[in-house]
């Protein structure tokens, strides 16, 4: 396989973050061409650990279009075995971070050849080649640019709120190591400049974690800001709360309101619509009001065809957006 493949202008342009925003990701992918589609992954979670480069959202994003995903976890590999965590555990090794033995076969793929020299870019790609996922995911910079977690107990990195302390310590604010230096993925910067752009859509990820560390990197978040396709995202609160993680504790904490009204309001400065669940339809005049169009859907995505349905919303929307840029949807 040839890894430097040639930019696409993609229809649409899918900022993601791992479980709920791969979800949305999948729905787009059975949509949308292969030259259709861009997906652009938060890499702010990336880590070290036991001596391996870890990459959370990318892989999610890599198993979930590939068909490998974990479907009851929603993360790593469906059908795993322990083994390694069992071995490492006996020896007292670190275990508050599992990794399976089949993820663990990527993670040292991933680690030797990033050591001998490739981009995050191109490993992403090969593997996403060799389990048949036809749809370009490549990383939003081959910098590193870990986030950091403000708490009442200090400075954590991400993994270690998130996983470690299980999000437990009161969050006082983020931020994107080295993001202001790091430099936008080429691929990435070229899809959102593109002539044939309909949308960039901001995936239903918890926006602190997984899509403003996409955002930090200005290059990108300039490139958004200068499109000329309608920029959508879809709410991760439905009803004041996150289907899964931390992203209502983060807000509550933040003293941010706990709703898809709040998340517009996080997002204003970019968004020309936002995707709201049925749920929420009594706030859709309050979200028209920040200038912000609004319209509502069945956002829980559980089956396949529920993650389309989702997708064909957002595209239509668009569609709509561009059409009458002023106006509201109901």
């Amino acid at each position: 396989m040839n890894s430097d493949r040639e930019p696409i202008a993609p229809r649409v342009v899918a900022l993601s973050g791992g479980i709920g925003g791969a979800k949305l990701a999948l729905g787009l992918a059975r949509l949308l061409g292969e030259d259709d589609l861009l997906v652009i992954a938060n890499t702010g979670d990336d880590f070290h650990h036991l001596g391996f480069h870890i990459s959370p959202d990318v892989d999610t994003l890599i198993y979930t279009l590939a068909g490998l995903s974990d479907p009851e976890q929603g993360w790593g590999r469906r059908d795993e075995t322990w083994s390694f965590m069992e071995a490492l555990d006996a020896l007292g090794g670190e275990t508050w971070f599992r990794l399976g033995d089949r993820d663990l076969a990527l993670h040292v793929e991933r680690s030797g050849r990033l050591a001998r020299g490739e981009t995050l870019t191109t490993v992403m790609e090969l593997i996403a080649h060799r389990f048949g996922v036809r749809h370009r995911i490549v990383p939003m910079s081959d910098d590193p640019v870990p986030t950091i977690v403000l708490t009442d107990h200090g400075d954590l990195a991400f993994q270690h709120y998130f996983v470690r302390e299980r999000c437990r310590p009161r969050v006082r604010g983020f931020r994107y190591r080295g993001a202001e230096t790091a430099r936008p993925q080429s691929l990435a910067l070229e899809a959102l400049r593109g002539s044939r752009l309909e949308a960039v859509v901001l995936c239903p990820s918890n926006p602190f974690i997984s899509i403003d560390p996409i955002l930090a990197i200005p290059g990108l978040r300039a490139a958004i800001e200068s499109s000329a396709a309608p920029v959508i995202a879809v709410s991760p609160i439905i009803a004041g709360a996150a289907l899964k993680g931390p992203t209502a504790k983060i807000m509550a904490e933040l003293d941010l309101e706990v709703s898809a009204l709040g998340i517009a309001r996080h997002y204003r400065q970019l968004l020309n619509g936002i995707v709201i669940d049925e749920k929420d339809r009594h706030i859709l005049g309050a979200i028209v009001d920040t200038g912000i169009a609004g319209v509502k859907a069945e956002t829980v995505m559980v089956t396949e065809s529920d993650k389309v349905a989702v997708a064909e919303q957002v595209v239509d929307f668009a569609r709509h957006l561009a059409a009458v840029p002023t106006a509201a949807a109901g």
